[in-house]
Protein backbone atom coordinates (compact mmCIF):
# COMPACT_ATOMS: atom_id res chain seq x y z
CA UNK A 1 0.00 0.00 0.00
CA UNK A 2 1.02 3.61 -0.61
CA UNK A 3 -0.05 5.73 2.40
CA UNK A 4 -1.44 9.07 1.19
CA UNK A 5 0.83 11.21 3.35
CA UNK A 6 0.22 14.31 1.20
CA UNK A 7 -3.23 14.46 2.85
CA UNK A 8 -1.98 14.08 6.43
CA UNK A 9 -4.08 16.24 8.74
CA UNK A 10 -6.40 17.35 5.92
CA UNK A 11 -10.17 16.88 5.98
CA UNK A 12 -11.12 14.59 3.11
CA UNK A 13 -14.47 13.28 1.94
CA UNK A 14 -14.46 10.09 -0.10
CA UNK A 15 -17.35 8.72 -2.12
CA UNK A 16 -17.46 5.25 -3.68
CA UNK A 17 -16.39 2.15 -1.77
CA UNK A 18 -15.93 -0.43 -4.51
CA UNK A 19 -12.52 -2.01 -5.12
CA UNK A 20 -10.43 1.06 -5.94
CA UNK A 21 -12.49 3.35 -3.68
CA UNK A 22 -11.93 1.13 -0.67
CA UNK A 23 -8.21 0.91 -1.46
CA UNK A 24 -8.08 4.72 -1.63
CA UNK A 25 -9.86 5.02 1.71
CA UNK A 26 -7.31 2.72 3.31
CA UNK A 27 -4.47 4.74 1.80
CA UNK A 28 -5.88 8.04 3.07
CA UNK A 29 -6.35 6.65 6.57
CA UNK A 30 -2.82 5.19 6.60
CA UNK A 31 -1.44 8.55 5.48
CA UNK A 32 -3.07 10.42 8.35
CA UNK A 33 -6.01 12.11 6.63
CA UNK A 34 -9.06 13.14 8.63
CA UNK A 35 -11.36 11.23 6.32
CA UNK A 36 -15.02 10.29 6.16
CA UNK A 37 -16.18 7.90 3.46
CA UNK A 38 -19.58 6.97 2.08
CA UNK A 39 -21.40 5.06 -0.66
CA UNK A 40 -24.98 4.80 -1.86
CA UNK A 41 -24.66 1.06 -1.22
CA UNK A 42 -25.34 0.40 2.49
CA UNK A 43 -23.52 -2.94 2.44
CA UNK A 44 -20.31 -1.30 1.26
CA UNK A 45 -20.58 1.36 3.95
CA UNK A 46 -21.02 -1.34 6.59
CA UNK A 47 -17.98 -3.24 5.29
CA UNK A 48 -15.86 -0.10 5.43
CA UNK A 49 -16.97 0.58 8.99
CA UNK A 50 -16.04 -2.97 9.98
CA UNK A 51 -12.50 -2.23 8.73
CA UNK A 52 -12.31 0.73 11.09
CA UNK A 53 -12.77 3.40 8.43
CA UNK A 54 -14.76 6.45 9.45
CA UNK A 55 -18.06 6.49 7.57
CA UNK A 56 -20.89 8.98 7.40
CA UNK A 57 -23.41 10.51 5.03
CA UNK A 58 -21.55 13.23 3.13
CA UNK A 59 -24.76 15.26 2.96
CA UNK A 60 -24.24 15.94 6.66
CA UNK A 61 -20.64 17.10 6.17
CA UNK A 62 -19.48 20.66 6.76
CA UNK A 63 -18.08 21.23 3.28
CA UNK A 64 -16.67 24.65 4.21
CA UNK A 65 -14.03 22.83 6.26
CA UNK A 66 -13.35 20.07 3.71
CA UNK A 67 -10.12 20.11 1.69
CA UNK A 68 -10.95 17.56 -1.02
CA UNK A 69 -13.54 15.14 -2.34
CA UNK A 70 -11.91 11.93 -3.53
CA UNK A 71 -14.27 10.28 -5.98
CA UNK A 72 -14.17 6.67 -7.10
CA UNK A 73 -13.83 6.47 -10.92
CA UNK A 74 -17.17 4.72 -11.36
CA UNK A 75 -19.10 7.68 -9.93
CA UNK A 76 -20.42 10.22 -12.51
CA UNK A 77 -18.47 13.48 -12.52
CA UNK A 78 -20.29 15.26 -15.35
CA UNK A 79 -22.61 13.02 -17.41
CA UNK A 80 -25.36 11.99 -17.58
CA UNK A 81 -25.49 14.25 -14.53
CA UNK A 82 -23.07 14.89 -11.68
CA UNK A 83 -23.45 12.72 -8.61
CA UNK A 84 -24.93 14.57 -5.64
CA UNK A 85 -21.59 14.46 -3.81
CA UNK A 86 -19.99 16.26 -6.78
CA UNK A 87 -22.61 19.02 -6.60
CA UNK A 88 -21.96 19.49 -2.87
CA UNK A 89 -18.20 19.72 -3.39
CA UNK A 90 -18.47 22.13 -6.32
CA UNK A 91 -20.89 24.40 -4.51
CA UNK A 92 -18.34 24.69 -1.69
CA UNK A 93 -15.35 25.19 -4.02
CA UNK A 94 -13.77 21.90 -2.94
CA UNK A 95 -11.39 20.15 -5.35
CA UNK A 96 -12.55 16.80 -6.74
CA UNK A 97 -9.88 14.18 -7.48
CA UNK A 98 -9.40 10.41 -7.76
CA UNK A 99 -6.95 7.70 -6.82
CA UNK A 100 -4.53 8.34 -9.70
CA UNK A 101 -4.19 11.97 -8.63
CA UNK A 102 -3.45 10.86 -5.05
CA UNK A 103 -0.79 8.50 -6.42
CA UNK A 104 0.80 11.27 -8.53
CA UNK A 105 1.10 13.55 -5.51
CA UNK A 106 2.74 10.80 -3.46
CA UNK A 107 5.18 10.01 -6.27
CA UNK A 108 6.21 13.66 -6.54
CA UNK A 109 6.72 13.83 -2.77
CA UNK A 110 8.54 10.53 -2.27
CA UNK A 111 10.48 9.88 -5.47
CA UNK A 112 9.78 11.83 -8.64
CA UNK A 113 12.59 9.89 -10.34
CA UNK A 114 10.61 6.63 -10.10
CA UNK A 115 9.57 6.17 -13.76
CA UNK A 116 5.82 6.23 -14.41
CA UNK A 117 4.45 4.83 -17.65
CA UNK A 118 0.75 5.65 -17.94
CA UNK A 119 -1.39 4.08 -20.66
CA UNK A 120 -4.81 4.99 -22.02
CA UNK A 121 -6.89 4.49 -25.18
CA UNK A 122 -10.22 2.97 -26.13
CA UNK A 123 -8.75 -0.43 -27.04
CA UNK A 124 -5.47 -2.19 -26.33
CA UNK A 125 -4.51 -0.42 -23.12
CA UNK A 126 -4.75 -3.53 -20.92
CA UNK A 127 -2.63 -5.67 -23.25
CA UNK A 128 -0.10 -2.85 -23.63
CA UNK A 129 0.07 -2.36 -19.86
CA UNK A 130 0.62 -6.09 -19.29
CA UNK A 131 3.22 -6.23 -22.08
CA UNK A 132 5.23 -3.31 -20.69
CA UNK A 133 5.12 -4.86 -17.22
CA UNK A 134 6.36 -8.15 -18.66
CA UNK A 135 9.20 -6.50 -20.58
CA UNK A 136 10.46 -4.53 -17.58
CA UNK A 137 10.21 -7.55 -15.27
CA UNK A 138 11.94 -9.85 -17.77
CA UNK A 139 14.77 -7.33 -18.04
CA UNK A 140 15.27 -7.60 -14.28
CA UNK A 141 13.81 -4.25 -13.25
CA UNK A 142 11.66 -3.47 -10.21
CA UNK A 143 8.16 -3.01 -11.65
CA UNK A 144 4.71 -2.33 -10.22
CA UNK A 145 1.68 -2.83 -12.52
CA UNK A 146 -1.79 -1.59 -11.65
CA UNK A 147 -4.52 0.97 -12.08
CA UNK A 148 -7.49 0.15 -14.25
CA UNK A 149 -6.00 -3.24 -15.17
CA UNK A 150 -6.58 -4.86 -11.78
CA UNK A 151 -4.56 -3.85 -8.72
CA UNK A 152 -5.69 -0.40 -7.54
CA UNK A 153 -2.84 2.05 -7.96
CA UNK A 154 -2.68 2.89 -4.25
CA UNK A 155 -2.26 -0.80 -3.38
CA UNK A 156 1.11 -0.85 -5.16
CA UNK A 157 4.39 -0.55 -3.28
CA UNK A 158 5.54 3.01 -2.41
CA UNK A 159 7.75 4.95 -4.86
CA UNK A 160 11.51 4.55 -4.45
CA UNK A 161 14.55 4.93 -6.73
CA UNK A 162 14.61 2.39 -9.55
CA UNK A 163 11.01 1.29 -9.09
CA UNK A 164 9.02 1.48 -12.34
CA UNK A 165 5.26 2.03 -12.39
CA UNK A 166 3.08 0.84 -15.27
CA UNK A 167 -0.42 2.21 -14.76
CA UNK A 168 -3.45 1.73 -16.97
CA UNK A 169 -5.72 4.77 -16.82
CA UNK A 170 -9.36 4.86 -17.82
CA UNK A 171 -10.93 8.09 -19.05
CA UNK A 172 -12.76 8.28 -15.71
CA UNK A 173 -9.45 8.21 -13.81
CA UNK A 174 -7.82 10.79 -16.06
CA UNK A 175 -10.80 13.10 -15.57
CA UNK A 176 -10.05 13.00 -11.83
CA UNK A 177 -6.27 13.48 -12.14
CA UNK A 178 -5.58 17.14 -13.00
CA UNK A 179 -1.82 16.92 -12.35
CA UNK A 180 -1.14 13.56 -14.01
CA UNK A 181 2.52 13.77 -15.07
CA UNK A 182 3.90 10.45 -16.33
CA UNK A 183 7.47 9.97 -17.45
CA UNK A 184 6.04 8.31 -20.55
CA UNK A 185 2.39 8.80 -21.47
CA UNK A 186 0.82 6.42 -24.00
CA UNK A 187 -2.39 7.07 -25.90
CA UNK A 188 -3.36 4.10 -28.07
CA UNK A 189 -6.46 4.98 -30.10
CA UNK A 190 -9.96 6.43 -30.02
CA UNK A 191 -13.35 5.05 -30.99
CA UNK A 192 -16.80 5.87 -29.56
CA UNK A 193 -17.05 4.60 -25.97
CA UNK A 194 -18.29 5.80 -22.59
CA UNK A 195 -20.19 8.66 -24.22
CA UNK A 196 -22.87 8.26 -21.56
CA UNK A 197 -20.22 9.48 -19.10
CA UNK A 198 -18.49 12.12 -21.26
CA UNK A 199 -21.33 13.51 -23.35
CA UNK A 200 -19.60 13.83 -26.71
CA UNK A 201 -16.75 12.26 -28.62
CA UNK A 202 -14.90 15.57 -28.42
CA UNK A 203 -15.07 15.58 -24.62
CA UNK A 204 -13.96 11.95 -24.48
CA UNK A 205 -10.99 12.64 -26.76
CA UNK A 206 -9.99 15.76 -24.80
CA UNK A 207 -9.87 13.78 -21.56
CA UNK A 208 -7.68 11.08 -23.13
CA UNK A 209 -5.35 13.78 -24.48
CA UNK A 210 -4.64 15.09 -20.97
CA UNK A 211 -2.59 11.99 -20.15
CA UNK A 212 -0.07 12.51 -22.96
CA UNK A 213 -0.14 16.31 -22.70
CA UNK A 214 1.25 16.08 -19.17
CA UNK A 215 3.95 13.51 -19.99
CA UNK A 216 7.66 14.12 -20.45
CA UNK A 217 7.47 11.90 -23.55
CA UNK A 218 4.21 11.22 -25.39
CA UNK A 219 3.68 7.98 -27.31
CA UNK A 220 0.62 8.36 -29.55
CA UNK A 221 -1.11 5.89 -31.85
CA UNK A 222 -1.92 7.42 -35.23
CA UNK A 223 -4.03 4.68 -36.80
CA UNK A 224 -7.19 6.76 -36.30
CA UNK A 225 -7.86 10.37 -37.26
CA UNK A 226 -8.64 11.77 -33.80
CA UNK A 227 -5.51 10.28 -32.24
CA UNK A 228 -3.35 11.49 -35.12
CA UNK A 229 -4.67 14.99 -34.46
CA UNK A 230 -3.57 14.66 -30.82
CA UNK A 231 -0.02 13.89 -31.98
CA UNK A 232 -0.10 16.92 -34.27
CA UNK A 233 -1.23 19.24 -31.47
CA UNK A 234 1.45 17.99 -29.10
CA UNK A 235 4.15 18.55 -31.69
CA UNK A 236 2.89 22.08 -32.33
CA UNK A 237 3.21 22.65 -28.58
CA UNK A 238 6.83 21.42 -28.86
CA UNK A 239 6.21 18.32 -26.77
CA UNK A 240 8.41 15.24 -27.42
CA UNK A 241 6.19 12.83 -29.39
CA UNK A 242 6.75 9.33 -30.71
CA UNK A 243 4.10 8.18 -33.19
CA UNK A 244 3.15 4.49 -33.28
CA UNK A 245 1.03 2.45 -35.69
CA UNK A 246 -0.18 -1.06 -36.33
CA UNK A 247 -1.89 -0.39 -39.64
CA UNK A 248 0.34 2.06 -41.52
CA UNK A 249 3.97 2.71 -42.36
CA UNK A 250 5.57 5.74 -40.70
CA UNK A 251 8.49 7.93 -41.71
CA UNK A 252 9.12 8.81 -38.06
CA UNK A 253 8.08 6.58 -35.20
CA UNK A 254 7.56 2.89 -34.50
CA UNK A 255 5.21 0.72 -36.51
CA UNK A 256 4.32 -2.91 -37.16
CA UNK A 257 4.07 -4.44 -40.63
CA UNK A 258 3.87 -8.06 -41.80
CA UNK A 259 4.69 -9.43 -38.37
CA UNK A 260 7.74 -7.22 -37.86
CA UNK A 261 8.38 -4.10 -35.80
CA UNK A 262 10.20 -1.14 -37.35
CA UNK A 263 11.77 2.01 -35.95
CA UNK A 264 11.81 4.90 -38.45
CA UNK A 265 13.82 8.13 -38.43
CA UNK A 266 13.42 10.65 -41.28
CA UNK A 267 12.22 7.93 -43.63
CA UNK A 268 14.92 5.39 -42.76
CA UNK A 269 13.33 2.21 -41.40
CA UNK A 270 15.16 -0.32 -39.24
CA UNK A 271 13.67 -3.66 -38.20
CA UNK A 272 13.86 -3.92 -34.43
CA UNK A 273 11.72 -6.94 -33.47
CA UNK A 274 10.05 -9.98 -34.98
CA UNK A 275 6.42 -10.42 -33.91
CA UNK A 276 5.58 -13.35 -36.18
CA UNK A 277 5.31 -16.56 -34.18
CA UNK A 278 4.31 -14.78 -30.94
CA UNK A 279 0.74 -16.06 -30.55
CA UNK A 280 -0.05 -13.46 -27.90
CA UNK A 281 0.79 -10.64 -30.33
CA UNK A 282 -1.15 -11.66 -33.44
CA UNK A 283 -2.97 -9.08 -35.55
CA UNK A 284 -2.58 -5.42 -36.51
CA UNK A 285 -4.02 -4.29 -33.18
CA UNK A 286 -1.32 -6.18 -31.29
CA UNK A 287 1.21 -4.67 -33.67
CA UNK A 288 0.18 -1.29 -32.32
CA UNK A 289 0.36 -2.63 -28.75
CA UNK A 290 3.88 -3.93 -29.36
CA UNK A 291 4.92 -0.64 -30.97
CA UNK A 292 3.64 1.29 -27.94
CA UNK A 293 5.52 -0.93 -25.50
CA UNK A 294 8.71 -0.76 -27.54
CA UNK A 295 8.47 3.04 -27.80
CA UNK A 296 7.91 3.41 -24.06
CA UNK A 297 10.98 1.39 -23.15
CA UNK A 298 13.11 3.16 -25.74
CA UNK A 299 12.00 6.46 -24.17
CA UNK A 300 13.49 5.11 -20.94
CA UNK A 301 16.71 4.48 -22.90
CA UNK A 302 16.55 0.69 -22.60
CA UNK A 303 18.35 -1.25 -25.36
CA UNK A 304 16.30 -2.30 -28.39
CA UNK A 305 17.76 -5.81 -28.61
CA UNK A 306 16.84 -6.60 -24.99
CA UNK A 307 13.30 -5.30 -25.52
CA UNK A 308 12.88 -7.52 -28.60
CA UNK A 309 14.15 -10.60 -26.74
CA UNK A 310 11.82 -10.02 -23.79
CA UNK A 311 8.85 -9.48 -26.12
CA UNK A 312 9.14 -13.01 -27.52
CA UNK A 313 8.16 -14.54 -24.16
CA UNK A 314 5.05 -12.42 -23.54
CA UNK A 315 2.28 -14.84 -22.44
CA UNK A 316 -0.54 -12.45 -23.25
CA UNK A 317 -3.33 -11.01 -21.16
CA UNK A 318 -5.72 -13.43 -19.52
CA UNK A 319 -9.01 -13.65 -21.43
CA UNK A 320 -7.74 -11.48 -24.30
CA UNK A 321 -6.50 -13.40 -27.37
CA UNK A 322 -5.11 -15.99 -24.93
CA UNK A 323 -4.05 -19.24 -26.57
CA UNK A 324 -4.89 -21.68 -23.79
CA UNK A 325 -4.17 -24.97 -25.58
CA UNK A 326 -3.11 -26.58 -28.86
CA UNK A 327 -4.38 -29.84 -30.28
CA UNK A 328 -2.48 -30.63 -33.44
CA UNK A 329 -3.34 -27.87 -35.90
CA UNK A 330 -6.08 -26.47 -33.63
CA UNK A 331 -5.57 -23.47 -31.35
CA UNK A 332 -8.05 -22.89 -28.50
CA UNK A 333 -8.24 -19.14 -27.97
CA UNK A 334 -9.86 -17.46 -24.96
CA UNK A 335 -11.00 -13.94 -25.90
CA UNK A 336 -13.74 -13.70 -23.29
CA UNK A 337 -12.83 -10.05 -22.66
CA UNK A 338 -14.32 -9.21 -26.08
CA UNK A 339 -17.65 -8.02 -24.73
CA UNK A 340 -18.66 -6.02 -27.81
CA UNK A 341 -18.36 -6.30 -31.59
CA UNK A 342 -15.43 -3.86 -31.87
CA UNK A 343 -13.38 -5.97 -29.48
CA UNK A 344 -14.35 -9.22 -31.22
CA UNK A 345 -13.25 -7.73 -34.55
CA UNK A 346 -9.67 -7.64 -33.34
CA UNK A 347 -9.65 -11.38 -32.67
CA UNK A 348 -11.52 -12.30 -35.85
CA UNK A 349 -9.01 -10.32 -37.91
CA UNK A 350 -6.11 -12.31 -36.43
CA UNK A 351 -6.93 -15.82 -37.71
CA UNK A 352 -7.68 -17.21 -41.17
CA UNK A 353 -9.83 -20.25 -40.33
CA UNK A 354 -12.15 -19.82 -37.36
CA UNK A 355 -14.70 -21.86 -35.46
CA UNK A 356 -16.31 -18.99 -33.61
CA UNK A 357 -18.09 -19.20 -30.25
CA UNK A 358 -20.25 -16.11 -29.81
CA UNK A 359 -23.18 -14.93 -27.75
CA UNK A 360 -24.24 -13.89 -24.28
CA UNK A 361 -26.12 -10.72 -23.42
CA UNK A 362 -26.06 -8.65 -26.59
CA UNK A 363 -24.85 -5.06 -26.84
CA UNK A 364 -26.45 -2.44 -29.11
CA UNK A 365 -25.70 -3.14 -32.76
CA UNK A 366 -25.20 -6.88 -32.39
CA UNK A 367 -22.64 -8.44 -34.76
CA UNK A 368 -23.67 -7.05 -38.15
CA UNK A 369 -20.61 -4.77 -38.16
CA UNK A 370 -18.42 -7.91 -38.24
CA UNK A 371 -19.61 -9.00 -41.69
CA UNK A 372 -16.20 -8.31 -43.28
CA UNK A 373 -14.79 -11.19 -41.21
CA UNK A 374 -17.54 -13.69 -42.04
CA UNK A 375 -15.51 -15.29 -44.89
CA UNK A 376 -12.90 -16.38 -42.31
CA UNK A 377 -15.50 -18.21 -40.20
CA UNK A 378 -15.96 -21.91 -40.97
CA UNK A 379 -18.86 -22.15 -38.51
CA UNK A 380 -20.30 -20.25 -35.56
CA UNK A 381 -21.51 -21.84 -32.33
CA UNK A 382 -24.01 -19.61 -30.56
CA UNK A 383 -24.62 -19.42 -26.82
CA UNK A 384 -26.73 -17.47 -24.37
CA UNK A 385 -29.49 -14.91 -24.75
CA UNK A 386 -28.18 -13.52 -28.04
CA UNK A 387 -28.21 -16.86 -29.88
CA UNK A 388 -31.48 -16.34 -31.75
CA UNK A 389 -30.66 -12.71 -32.64
CA UNK A 390 -27.19 -13.62 -33.90
CA UNK A 391 -28.60 -16.56 -35.85
CA UNK A 392 -30.76 -14.16 -37.84
CA UNK A 393 -27.70 -12.06 -38.68
CA UNK A 394 -25.70 -15.11 -39.77
CA UNK A 395 -28.50 -16.81 -41.74
CA UNK A 396 -27.35 -17.39 -45.32
CA UNK A 397 -23.90 -15.90 -44.61
CA UNK A 398 -22.14 -18.18 -42.15
CA UNK A 399 -22.96 -21.76 -41.11
CA UNK A 400 -24.03 -21.83 -37.47
CA UNK A 401 -25.33 -24.03 -34.70
CA UNK A 402 -27.14 -22.93 -31.57
CA UNK A 403 -25.16 -24.78 -28.91
CA UNK A 404 -26.78 -22.93 -25.99
CA UNK A 405 -24.04 -23.32 -23.40
CA UNK A 406 -20.33 -22.66 -23.53
CA UNK A 407 -19.21 -26.25 -22.71
CA UNK A 408 -21.48 -27.59 -25.44
CA UNK A 409 -20.15 -25.02 -27.91
CA UNK A 410 -16.55 -26.05 -27.19
CA UNK A 411 -17.44 -29.71 -27.67
CA UNK A 412 -19.36 -28.99 -30.89
CA UNK A 413 -16.57 -26.85 -32.31
CA UNK A 414 -13.90 -29.45 -31.48
CA UNK A 415 -15.77 -32.17 -33.36
CA UNK A 416 -16.10 -30.06 -36.51
CA UNK A 417 -12.56 -28.66 -36.34
CA UNK A 418 -11.13 -32.19 -36.14
CA UNK A 419 -12.47 -32.84 -39.64
CA UNK A 420 -11.06 -29.60 -41.06
CA UNK A 421 -7.88 -29.96 -43.14
CA UNK A 422 -6.75 -26.33 -42.90
CA UNK A 423 -3.13 -25.75 -41.89
CA UNK A 424 -4.12 -23.80 -38.77
CA UNK A 425 -7.53 -23.60 -37.13
CA UNK A 426 -8.71 -21.42 -34.25
CA UNK A 427 -11.55 -22.39 -31.95
CA UNK A 428 -12.20 -18.88 -30.77
CA UNK A 429 -14.29 -17.71 -27.85
CA UNK A 430 -14.82 -14.05 -28.71
CA UNK A 431 -18.42 -13.52 -27.59
CA UNK A 432 -19.11 -9.91 -28.71
CA UNK A 433 -21.47 -9.88 -25.73
CA UNK A 434 -21.60 -9.27 -22.02
CA UNK A 435 -21.47 -12.40 -19.89
CA UNK A 436 -24.23 -11.59 -17.44
CA UNK A 437 -26.85 -13.99 -18.81
CA UNK A 438 -24.77 -17.05 -17.84
CA UNK A 439 -21.69 -15.82 -15.93
CA UNK A 440 -21.13 -13.03 -13.36
CA UNK A 441 -18.20 -11.61 -15.34
CA UNK A 442 -16.04 -12.24 -18.40
CA UNK A 443 -13.27 -13.73 -16.24
CA UNK A 444 -15.49 -16.60 -15.08
CA UNK A 445 -16.74 -17.09 -18.63
CA UNK A 446 -13.13 -17.38 -19.78
CA UNK A 447 -12.36 -19.83 -16.99
CA UNK A 448 -15.35 -21.93 -18.07
CA UNK A 449 -13.93 -22.02 -21.60
CA UNK A 450 -10.57 -23.24 -20.28
CA UNK A 451 -12.32 -25.94 -18.21
CA UNK A 452 -14.29 -27.07 -21.26
CA UNK A 453 -11.10 -27.27 -23.33
CA UNK A 454 -9.40 -29.35 -20.63
CA UNK A 455 -12.38 -31.71 -20.63
CA UNK A 456 -11.54 -32.56 -24.25
CA UNK A 457 -8.07 -33.84 -23.43
CA UNK A 458 -9.00 -37.37 -22.37
CA UNK A 459 -6.83 -38.74 -25.18
CA UNK A 460 -3.85 -36.71 -23.94
CA UNK A 461 -3.35 -34.88 -27.22
CA UNK A 462 -4.17 -31.41 -25.96
CA UNK A 463 -1.14 -29.38 -24.97
CA UNK A 464 -1.87 -26.65 -22.43
CA UNK A 465 0.12 -23.53 -23.20
CA UNK A 466 -1.30 -21.07 -20.66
Amino acid sequence: MIPATTFAGKKVALFGLGGSGLATARSLKAGGADMVCFDDNETRVAQAAEEGLQTGDLRDLDWSETDALVLAPGVPLTHPMPHWSVDLARNAGVEIIGDVEVFCRERRKLCLDAPLIAITGTNGKSTTTALIGHLLSTMGLDVQVGGNIGTPVLELEPPQPGRHYVVECSSYQIDLAPTLDPTVGIHMNLSPDHLDRHGTMENYAAIKERLVAGAKVAVVGVDDRLSSAIADRLELARKPVCRIAGEKELTNGIYAKYGRLYEAHDGTQTEVALLGGIDSLRGDHNGQNAAAAFAALRALELPAEKIATAMSSFPGLHHRMEVVAKQGRVLFVNDSKATNADAAARALSSFDRIYWIAGGRAKDGGILSLDQYFPKIAKTFLIGEAAEEFAKTLEGRVPFKISGTLPQAVADAAVEAAEDEAQEIAILLSPACASFDQYPNFELRGAAFVDAVRALSGDGNTQEVA
